[in-house]
C-alpha cells in the first residue's frame, strides 16, 4: 500500500503555505513557529492560521490554480497500477485544496482516481473567512489527520507500507512506514531519528522504484 502526502509532495510547494503568505496576518508565522517548536498541535495550529486568512473563495482557487504538481505524478500512478498496489493520499493540509488541484482538467487524473481515498482536514469558505473542522479521529499528538492510524485503517493486514513525504507533518507516517521516501524537513528528520529513507526529488523516483520491486511480506529495505 503507498500512501503520499500531498502539500509539497503530491504539489511542488505547501498550499497552506502559499495561501497564508498572500492572505493572511503575518501573525500566522508566529503560530507556525509554536507548531515546528512542538508547543501547539496542528490542529490548533492550522484552526488559528486559517482565522487570519482574508480572502474570498474565487481569490483563493485563483492562487491554488497556479500551485505546479509534480512532474512525476502520473508515472507514479501508472506504477501502482501496473503492479496492482493501492495508493491512498494523507494529509495535514485542506481537502479543499486537494481537490482543486486533482480536479484541474489539465491533469487529466480523474481515472486514476478510482479507489484513492483523501483523508485531510476540512476546509470551506464563509465569505471572506474560512472554516476548519477536523473529519478524522482525534490524534494522540494533536495533529489534524492521524497518519499513522489512518495508514492501519486503510492497508490491508501484513501489507507493506510505503510512505512518500517531505516535511514535519509527515515525521509520525514515516516512523510507522516500511519503506520511506523523504526529501526536504522530513528527510532531514529520519536522518536525525536513524530512520531508514530514500531520497527523491520528483515521483518519477518513487514510480521507477516501484516498477523494479517484488513485494515481500516482510519489512523491506528501501534500497535503489
Amino acid at each position: 500500500m503507498v500512501f503520499l502526502d500531498f502539500d509539497g509532495t503530491i504539489t511542488r510547494r505547501d498550499v497552506t503555505d502559499v495561501i497564508l503568505g498572500a492572505y493572511a496576518d503575518p501573525a500566522w508565522q508566529a503560530v507556525e513557529e509554536a507548531w515546528a517548536a512542538g508547543r501547539i498541535g496542528s490542529r490548533e495550529c492550522l484552526t488559528r492560521q486559517m482565522a487570519l486568512v482574508d480572502a474570498g473563495a474565487a481569490e483563493v482557487d485563483a492562487l491554488i490554480d497556479r500551485i505546479d504538481v509534480d512532474p512525476g505524478l502520473l508515472a507514479l500512478f501508472g506504477a501502482t497500477e501496473a503492479a496492482g498496489l493501492g495508493v491512498h493520499i494523507i494529509s495535514e493540509g485542506f481537502d479543499y485544496c486537494i481537490h482543486r488541484v486533482l480536479r484541474r482538467p489539465s491533469l487529466n487524473l480523474a481515472r486514476h482516481l478510482e479507489g484513492v481515498e483523501i483523508v485531510s482536514a476540512h476546509l470551506e469558505p464563509r465569505g471572506r473567512s474560512w472554516q476548519v473542522s477536523f473529519p478524522a479521529a482525534p490524534c494522540a499528538h494533536g495533529c489534524g489527520t492521524c497518519k499513522p492510524a489512518t495508514m492501519d485503517r486503510l492497508a490491508p493486514a501484513g501489507a507493506p507500507i510505503v510512505f512518500v513525504g517531505d516535511g514535519l507533518s509527515d515525521r509520525h507516517a514515516a516512523a510507522h512506514a516500511d519503506v520511506v521516501f523523504a526529501k526536504q524537513a522530513l528527510a532531514t528528520w529520519c536522518e536525525a531519528q536513524r530512520i531508514a529513507y530514500t531520497p527523491y526529488e520528483t515521483l518519477a523516483t518513487v514510480a521507477q522504484w516501484l516498477g523494479r520491486r517484488a513485494w515481500p511480506d516482510t519489512r523491506m529495505s528501501p534500497t535503489l
